[in-house]
Formats: C-alpha cells, sequence, structure tokens
C-alpha cells in the first residue's frame, strides 16, 4: 500500500476492473488522490490451482449454480491482508451478502472509523459456508434484493464509507446535512431559476433569514420522513421544538 495514513481497504473480487468506476471518478476518485484511503483488488483466480482458473465448483446436494471454493477464497483473503501491509493483519472482513445486516448509515460510520477492513464480493450460487463461517466477522446486505454478485453492491458500501472520511467532501458539512446522519430524510433542495413551470422557490429560501431557513428545512426533513419513512420516525425521539413544527 502506497498509503499509511488513511482507510486501508482491499476487495477480493472476479472482476476488479469495476472498482475503476469507484476510483477513478467524482468523490471517491479525489479522495484516493488526496490519500484519504487506498484500495487494493485482490483477483481469487490469481490462486487458482489449475490452469484453468478454476475457483467454483458444483454443490454438494446438487442444485442449480456453482460454489466459490473455500480454499481458494482462503487464499486470496491472505493476498489481501498481504496487499494491505502492517495494517492487513488485523483487518475486519465483510461479506456481501443478501442475508446480512442491512447496510444503514450508522454501520456506515462506524466502518469508516476502522484503519482497515477487507470486503468479500462474490458470484455464482455463493461462497462455501465454511469460508464464511471461518473468516468472514460479518456481512452486509444492501437490500432485500440480489444481484449477479458482489461487485456493485461492495462499490456501494464502499462509496458511502469514503464520503464519511474527514476531508474527502469539499464542504465539511455536507455529510451532515445527508439524509439519514440524523435518523432523518434531507430537505428538499433549489437553485436557479426561481420559478420553472409554475413552481416558485419557497420564500423563506431567499428570505437570507438563516435562522428561518434552519428551522424550515428542520421541518421539511420531519415531514418528508413522517410522510415516505415512519418507520424511521417510529424510532426517533423528538424534541418538544420538532413536535411543535410537525404539528403545525
Amino acid at each position: 500500500m502506497s498509503d499509511t495514513t488513511g482507510l486501508a481497504l482491499a476487495v477480493v473480487t472476479l472482476f476488479p476492473e469495476m472498482f475503476g468506476a469507484l476510483t477513478n471518478w467524482g468523490v471517491t476518485g479525489r479522495a484516493k488522490e488526496q490519500g484519504r484511503y487506498d484500495l487494493a483488488l485482490v483477483n481469487p483466480r490469481e490462486f487458482a490451482t489449475d490452469r484453468h482458473g478454476t475457483v467454483d465448483d458444483r454443490p454438494y446436494g446438487g442444485g442449480p449454480g456453482m460454489v466459490m471454493k473455500a480454499p481458494i477464497m482462503e487464499a486470496a483473503l491472505t493476498g489481501a491482508r498481504s496487499a494491505l501491509g502492517p495494517k492487513g493483519s488485523a483487518a475486519p472482513v465483510v461479506a456481501m451478502s443478501p442475508q446480512g445486516r442491512r447496510l444503514d448509515d450508522a454501520l456506515v460510520m462506524e466502518l469508516a472509523q476502522l484503519p482497515s477492513f477487507i470486503v468479500v464480493a462474490g458470484r455464482y450460487e455463493g461462497i462455501d459456508e465454511r469460508f464464511l463461517d471461518a473468516f468472514v466477522d460479518r456481512e452486509i446486505s444492501v437490500g432485500d434484493f440480489v444481484v449477479s454478485g458482489g461487485e456493485l453492491p461492495a462499490m456501494l458500501l464502499l462509496d458511502a464509507v469514503i464520503r464519511r472520511l474527514p476531508g474527502a467532501l469539499g464542504h465539511s458539512d455536507s455529510a451532515e446535512e445527508d439524509s439519514f446522519a440524523d435518523g432523518l430524510l434531507d430537505c428538499p433542495h433549489y437553485t436557479r431559476p426561481e420559478e420553472y413551470h409554475g413552481q416558485r422557490v419557497p420564500q423563506v429560501l431567499l428570505s437570507g433569514d438563516h435562522g428561518e431557513i434552519a428551522r424550515w428545512r428542520r421541518q421539511q426533513s420531519l415531514k418528508r420522513t413522517a410522510e415516505r419513512r415512519p418507520d424511521l420516525m417510529a424510532e426517533l425521539v423528538l424534541s418538544e421544538q420538532d413536535n411543535a413544527l410537525l404539528e403545525e
């Protein structure tokens, strides 16, 4: 790893080239250039023991699909730890899986505070359960659906984590004002022109009164969350001021 101060990340994946979308563009690309994180990509095929690069086999008990082999995945994980250098030995291991804990902002913040971690992106029917039992610290899901492999979920996870690293965003308050940062959905946002298809920007946003603007934004966040995500609202303990804003 070239950087020893930023977050040290590694991904075990059959398609490392996919992660160029993360490292070459936008906020996450700039954060990598600034040394806020480094990313090692380890392909299990490099640890296959036959000339065909075989990493999977038919499942015991029959059924469709193929299962990624535990010994190959273990070797790839060892390679990922080595790629992380001094931070590799203690790096926790995350596997992307629809059976895992649902990713949320609290989990993102927990991961963003670590010095390092490794993500395992599976393919095919899945990974031999014995590898998961022996080497994976937690499984994480990005939603109750199934995609073709763990790469896209891994990139969603890493994007969410990287943008919460100190200095990754251009404005220090940007992350704090995002949806879910305080348990609420974000408020509506507007920019020029002032009128668009007959709809005008709310007058309070043009007033220059920062106290009233902050109050309006808080009220809109409360209203949106109550209407769109009552499940989130049920988990919040609201202040008297928040309750008064909602009653309005």
